[in-house]
């Protein structure tokens, strides 16, 4: 099997500030005062690398970059470009393409995730960002929609508060970057955990991601999970379910499943996707009460 030798870095969203309009939440960005962003900068290994925002989820796509923009130069970067992308047409850019090609970072905003793939599916821009990620060291993060955009399935809408019940969340495409993974964003201040579980109920043989604001993986080699951030990822494993009643019910009934696996991974805790294994990390390398206790 060949892993791609790119990394992905799916974040959960930015903080929730009070802020009225729902997307003007989502666009600000805190991150843990950049801890996650600056992650992903060093992750490029490179002393100023060539960062790219693309806006395309959002309807305020300049609203979005200008904070992008100010946050990646407080963490040194020097080259910072809005790859703007309203319509498919524009993704055929030949401008835009070579952009792609000579950045060492990409960045997916948040926004509205079936905009994003609606707009960018199937393009040029992307499918030169697949082989990329497959074929070099490319950074490709993304938070909220640009995170949720990464698997081959997506959850693209959903009723938190109806979601035990079949029938309840919608499914679209997503960019192909992962197989068999399904990501779900804002999962703890929205309440989505019934949601990723009925998203795995009727695709067992996927692995559910569940990230909250501040927090997010750093994904190596298509299947090696890293938290990082503030707070704990979820997994969601339904390999070794028992009994799931989503294919007998009709539409409106509560689903039933037994023996779905539960992870919880705090900061550089790692779930390996391909052994469906986790393994946690020793205080010592939490840098906690150093040597107290080893896993």
């Amino acid at each position: 099997m060949t892993h791609p030798k790119g990394i992905l870095v799916a974040i959960g969203g930015a903080e929730d500030r009070g802020i009225d309009d729902q997307e003007r939440q989502e666009h600000e960005l805190d991150f843990t005062k950049y801890g996650i962003l600056n992650a992903v900068v060093a992750l490029a290994k490179k002393k100023a690398p060539v960062v790219e925002v693309i806006t395309t989820a959002s309807s305020i796509p300049d609203e979005y970059y200008a904070q992008y923009e100010e946050a990646f130069k407080k963490l040194g970067c020097k080259q910072i470009g809005h790859l703007k992308v309203c319509k498919r047409d524009a993704a055929a850019n030949d401008e835009l393409i070579k952009r792609i090609n000579e950045c060492d970072i990409v960045m997916f905003t948040g926004g509205d995730q079936l905009r994003l793939c609606s707009i960018l599916g199937g393009t040029t821009i992307l499918e030169r960002l697949k082989a990329r990620y497959m074929d070099e060291a490319i950074v490709i993060a993304g938070t909220s929609a640009g995170a949720a955009a990464m698997s081959n399935n997506m959850i693209c809408g959903g009723n938190p508060t109806r979601s035990y019940f079949k029938g309840q969340v919608m499914f679209s495409l997503g960019f192909g970057f992962l197989n068999n993974v399904i990501i779900d964003t804002h999962f703890d201040k929205r309440g989505r955990f019934g949601r990723l579980a009925q998203a795995i109920a009727e695709q067992p043989g996927a692995i559910g991601l569940g990230l909250g604001e501040d927090t997010g993986v750093i994904i190596e080699k298509g299947c090696l999970f890293k938290a990082i951030g503030s707070s704990s990822v979820v997994i969601l494993d339904g390999s070794k379910i028992h009994f799931n009643n989503i294919s007998e019910i009709r539409d409106g009934m509560p689903i039933s499943i037994g023996n779905m696996i539960v992870h919880l991974l705090s900061h550089s805790d790692v779930f390996e996707a391909d052994k469906r294994k986790y393994t946690g990390v020793t205080f010592e390398e939490h840098g906690i009460n150093k040597g107290v206790l080893k896993r």
